[in-house]
C-alpha cells in the first residue's frame, strides 16, 4: 500500500485591536465558506482520513466570533454593516469603506457567477472614478452589496443544506434588515458549529487534529536569527543581533497551543505543523524536550539536509517517501511533497474535476511503482482555506471526487502522521543534520533578509527589550502583564513579515502594516513605555500582483 496523509492547515492571525475591535473579517469569512466546507466532505467520507492543524490564533477568534453572534454585538465593522439599519446614514468614507471591503474577493468565482451581484459590480464601477459620485448609492445599494458578499462567502455545503441561502439567492435583490438579520444568525450557527464537528471527526477516529506554536510564530528565527543563513548564506540579517529570549518565547508558544489544544479538543495533541513548516535543529531539540512526537516541514528543508550530509540525490522516491530522525531527537519529520501539494493549490483550480482528480491520483501511482515494494508515505501540505476561492464552486467538485477516488483505490490508503507512526515505526529515516528552513523554498528568504521584513524584525526586538524591562519591575499589574503577554504573542506571529516586500498587492501589504504597527504601539501602551516615533512610518509598500493575491506561494521556486 501507498500510505497517503493529507493535512489541511487552518490559520489566521489575531486581527484584533486590544479593545477587541476586528480591522480585518477573515477569520469569520473563512469559517463560513472554508473550514465548513472541509468538515462537510470529511463527514461525507468516513473512510477517508486526514490531518487537520488548527492555529491556537484561529481558535480563540472563532470562539470570540461566537460570543459576537450570540450577543447580537459584532465588533467586527462589516459584520456589523450586515446587520445596520440605516445603512443609507453612513458617512462618505465609510460608505467608501464597505464598497471597498464588498469587492475584497475573487471576481472570476464569486461574482461574475451571480448576476445580481454583477450588476452591484458593474454600477460601482461607473461611478468609482468620482469619489463624490458615490453618494448616489442608495441605502438598498449597500444593503444589497453586503447581503451578496455574505452569500459569495457562503460554502457550498452550507448552500446545499440550508434552504435560505438559496431563497435569498433567488430573491437577488432589495433585502430587507429582516433578510440581513435571518442570514446574521445562519451565519453565527455556522461558526458555532465548527470545533464540535472537527471534534466529533477526530473522537471516531477519522481526523487527527494538530496545532501550532500558538500565534504562529517562526520559530527557528525566534530562537535564533542566523538559522536564516544556514540554507542561504548569503541572506541579511537584521540589525539587532538575536531575539530577546527567544527560546523561553517559543516555549511559551508551545504551552499556550498545549493548553488552547486540549480545551477546545478534549486531549493533547500529539504532533505540529510548525508555522511555516520552520525547523531548525534547535527547534526541533526545543518541541522533543516539550513532548511533541512529530513534526512536518517542506520537501526543500530535507533536500537541503541530506544534500549538506553529503547525499547525492537521485530519484525522490528513494530518499522523499518517508518520515526520519536526527540522532538523540525523538521527533519524527516528515515533509511535504511540494509538486502534489502545488498542483492541489495552484493548478487544479482550472481544471474539471474528474480530469484533476485523474491526474492525481496518476501523480501517486507513479510514486508507487517507481519505489517497486519499498515502505512509501506520501504527504501532502497546504491550505485548509486559502486555495479554494480559486475553484469553481469553492472546490467542492474537485475534493468530492477526490475523497471518493481514494476511498475507493485499491492500492493507497489515506492515513494520519499518527497512525502511520503506529503502523510502520521501523519505516524511519536517519538525517546526520537539519538544514533550517521552512516549507517556501526550504529557506527563510518569505520572512527574512529583504530590507523591509529586516526593520519589522527590528522593531518587534526593540518592543521585546521594553516587555522585558517592564516586566522585570513592579509597576504593572496582573491583568496588564497578561494583557501584555497577550499582545506579544500576536506580534510575534509570522504572518506579518510575511506580507513585507515588494512582490505582495499594495493593499493587502497596507492592511497588514497597519495593523502590525497598531498592534507594536498598543503593546508598549500596555506596558506604560512610550511609543516609538518609528511605528509611525510604513514598513513596507508591495506592489507587485502575485499569485493568488498573495495568501499562498508554491513551495519550489
Amino acid at each position: 500500500m501507498l500510505h497517503l496523509i493529507l493535512c489541511w492547515h487552518f490559520h489566521q492571525p489575531d486581527y484584533r485591536t486590544e479593545s477587541g475591535d476586528y480591522r480585518l473579517p477573515w477569520t469569520y469569512l473563512h469559517a463560513l465558506k472554508d473550514y465548513s466546507d472541509m468538515a462537510a466532505h470529511l463527514e461525507a467520507a468516513p473512510d477517508v482520513r486526514a490531518v487537520v492543524n488548527f492555529v491556537p490564533s484561529l481558535v480563540e477568534q472563532l470562539d470570540d466570533y461566537a460570543s459576537q453572534f450570540a450577543s447580537g454585538q459584532p465588533r467586527d465593522r462589516l459584520l456589523a454593516w450586515l446587520i445596520e439599519p440605516e445603512l443609507d446614514r453612513l458617512d462618505e468614507a465609510a460608505k467608501a469603506e464597505l464598497i471597498a471591503a464588498c469587492f475584497r474577493l475573487n471576481y472570476p468565482t464569486m461574482v461574475e457567477p451571480f448576476p445580481a451581484y454583477r450588476l452591484l459590480h458593474e454600477m460601482y464601477e461607473r461611478l468609482k472614478t468620482e469619489p463624490a459620485s458615490l453618494n448616489y448609492l442608495s441605502g438598498q445599494y449597500l444593503a444589497d452589496l453586503v447581503t451578496w458578499y455574505h452569500l459569495a462567502w457562503t460554502g457550498e455545503s452550507v448552500r446545499r443544506d440550508q434552504p435560505l441561502v438559496l431563497a435569498l439567492m433567488q430573491k437577488a435583490q432589495g433585502f430587507s434588515l429582516a433578510d440581513r438579520r435571518t442570514l446574521f444568525r445562519l451565519i453565527g450557527e455556522v461558526i458555532a458549529g465548527l470545533i464540535p464537528r472537527y471534534r466529533a471527526l477526530a473522537d471516531r477516529g477519522q481526523v487527527e487534529l494538530s496545532t501550532t506554536p500558538h500565534s504562529h510564530p517562526m520559530a527557528p528565527l525566534l530562537i535564533d536569527f542566523a538559522a536564516a543563513r544556514e540554507a542561504r548564506p548569503d541572506s541579511d540579517l537584521p540589525t539587532c543581533p538575536a531575539y530577546p529570549g527567544g527560546e523561553e518565547r517559543v516555549r511559551a508558544h508551545v504551552q499556550a497551543a498545549f493548553d488552547c489544544h486540549r480545551s477546545h479538543f478534549g486531549r493533547r495533541p500529539e504532533g505540529f505543523w510548525p508555522a511555516e513548516g520552520g525547523l531548525s535543529e534547535p527547534a526541533l531539540r526545543l518541541f522533543a524536550e516539550e513532548g511533541v512526537r512529530w513534526v512536518a516541514s517542506g520537501e526543500g528543508v530535507l533536500r537541503h539536509s541530506l544534500q549538506a550530509s553529503g547525499m547525492d540525490l537521485g530519484r525522490k522516491s528513494a530518499w522523499a517517501y518517508r518520515p526520519y530522525r536526527l540522532p538523540g531527537i525523538g521527533t519524527y519529520c516528515f515533509f511535504r511533497d511540494d509538486t502534489l501539494s502545488d498542483l492541489i493549490g495552484f493548478e487544479y483550480k482550472g481544471w474539471w474535476a474528474a480530469d484533476a482528480v485523474r491526474h492525481f491520483l496518476h501523480a501517486l501511482e507513479a510514486v508507487h511503482h517507481e519505489a517497486a515494494g519499498a515502505e512509501t508515505v506520501v504527504t501532502v501540505i497546504l491550505d485548509g482555506e486559502n486555495a479554494w476561492e480559486y475553484y469553481p464552486y469553492n472546490g467542492f467538485y474537485f475534493l468530492a471526487e477526490l475523497y471518493k477516488a481514494l476511498a475507493d483505490h485499491p492500492d493507497i490508503r489515506t492515513s494520519t502522521f499518527s497512525e502511520y507512526l503506529e503502523l510502520k515505526e521501523n519505516g524511519v529515516g536517519d538525517l546526520s543534520r537539519l538544514t533550517a528552513g521552512s516549507w517556501v523554498y526550504g529557506d527563510f528568504s518569505t520572512w527574512m533578509g529583504d530590507a523591509a521584513k529586516n526593520r519589522a524584525w527590528d522593531l518587534l526586538c526593540a518592543a521585546k527589550q521594553a516587555y522585558d524591562r517592564a516586566m522585570c519591575g513592579g509597576g504593572l499589574s496582573p491583568r496588564a502583564r497578561a494583557a501584555a503577554e497577550k499582545m506579544l504573542k500576536s506580534c510575534e506571529s509570522s504572518d506579518w513579515f510575511w506580507w513585507f516586500g515588494d512582490y505582495n498587492p499594495a493593499e493587502s501589504v497596507r492592511a497588514f502594516d497597519q495593523l502590525y504597527r497598531m498592534k507594536l504601539r498598543q503593546l508598549y501602551q500596555l506596558l506604560g513605555q512610550p511609543v516609538p516615533a518609528a511605528l509611525d512610518t510604513p514598513i513596507s509598500g508591495g506592489g507587485g500582483p502575485a499569485e493568488s493575491g498573495g495568501v499562498m506561494r508554491r513551495g519550489q521556486g
